[in-house]
């Protein structure tokens, strides 16, 4: 049973209400964070910003990260989400995708400590709400450096570090070092949460026995198994009728996504979810074809029909 707090990560197309919604149904986690919020579309009023900064289904246990590299948005967007029910407000400076990094934004924030720092002094000025970031190991493998870097935020008025030990080259080619969230963790007064490399109950034992950090933060390993939590808590069902949930889960996308985002994080869930089925590599390429709801869920029912035996879970 998982001593530390369990957060769900903040994931690109996945860590939407549709997804909390599912993961709620089996007992849910200490904490939500949501997947990045434009601080630039927020701002100006973006189309889809109200799915973005929707909080359900428990807003109290809800984070709204934030991505964007001029200070003045960011600081703007952190205002208005200020005024929404929430845990908190993070600002993410550890993204490495080209598409946010060339912009500035994501782990570019690492580049310059005193900018950083100034961007947390301006946004603690004007939220009351707990203030995070979720970083990387930096540019390089290099403690001393990241150590600086979190010292500076957290003397500007930061509340909580996320860590996912990686740099930024790697993605997730080797494995997350651990050692460096124990490290880190033991060196600041702000709580450090973990992330990376938790997929199975005994990753979390493992991470609890090897050392001290604030809360696990999970990732992937709760999209493939979005009664992970509950199994990591000790109060998992002995079985998940896996039909069910994959169809419960296309159900809350069409009541808490709109239309455009539809296909984009059904793909994005079931390429995980999947993963619990003997057949996964087939099952996904026909429902990669279908470009409805109602299409997905013919495919998952005539797949469980001539596959009854995969329909349930069990715990082991």
């Amino acid at each position: 049973m998982a001593i530390y707090p369990l957060f769900l990560a903040p994931m690109a197309e996945l860590s939407h209400r549709a997804l909390r919604e599912l993961i709620e149904c089996f007992g849910g986690c200490d904490e939500y964070w949501t997947e990045m919020i434009s601080a630039g579309a927020l701002t100006s009023g973006g189309q889809f910003e109200q799915w973005y900064r929707d909080a359900g289904p428990r807003p109290e246990k809800t984070v709204f990260q934030l991505c964007g590299a001029k200070p003045e948005q960011l600081v703007k967007a952190a205002v208005l989400l200020n005024t929404l029910p929430c845990a908190g407000i993070d600002i993410n400076m550890g993204c490495c995708a080209p598409a946010i990094t060339r912009t500035g934004a994501g782990i570019q924030w690492m580049r310059d400590s005193e900018r950083a720092a100034g961007l947390i002094a301006q946004v603690r000025a004007v939220v009351s709400c707990r203030l995070s970031v979720k970083i990387r190991l930096g540019f390089t493998e290099d403690f001393d450096c990241l150590l600086r870097f979190c010292k500076r935020l957290e003397a500007a008025g930061l509340d909580l570090i996320t860590l996912h030990p990686r740099t930024a080259q790697e993605k997730l080619k080797r494995r997350a070092r651990w050692d460096y969230v124990y490290q880190l963790a033991s060196c600041m007064q702000v709580p450090v949460v973990g992330n990376g490399d938790i997929a199975e109950p005994n990753d979390c034992m493992r991470r609890e026995a090897e050392g001290r950090c604030y809360a696990l933060m999970i990732g992937r390993g709760a999209v493939r198994k979005p009664w992970f939590f509950a199994q990591l808590k000790g109060t998992a069902p002995l079985s998940v009728d896996l039909e069910e949930t994959a169809l419960l889960f296309l159900a809350f996308l069409a009541r808490y996504q709109p239309e455009p985002f539809h296909y984009s994080r059904a793909c994005r869930f079931f390429t995980l979810f999947c993963d619990n089925l003997r057949w996964a590599h087939y099952l996904k390429q026909l429902l990669y074809k279908e470009r409805t709801l109602c299409g997905m869920e013919a495919v998952l029912r005539r797949y469980f029909y001539e596959h009854e035996e995969e329909k349930l879970w069990r715990l082991s």
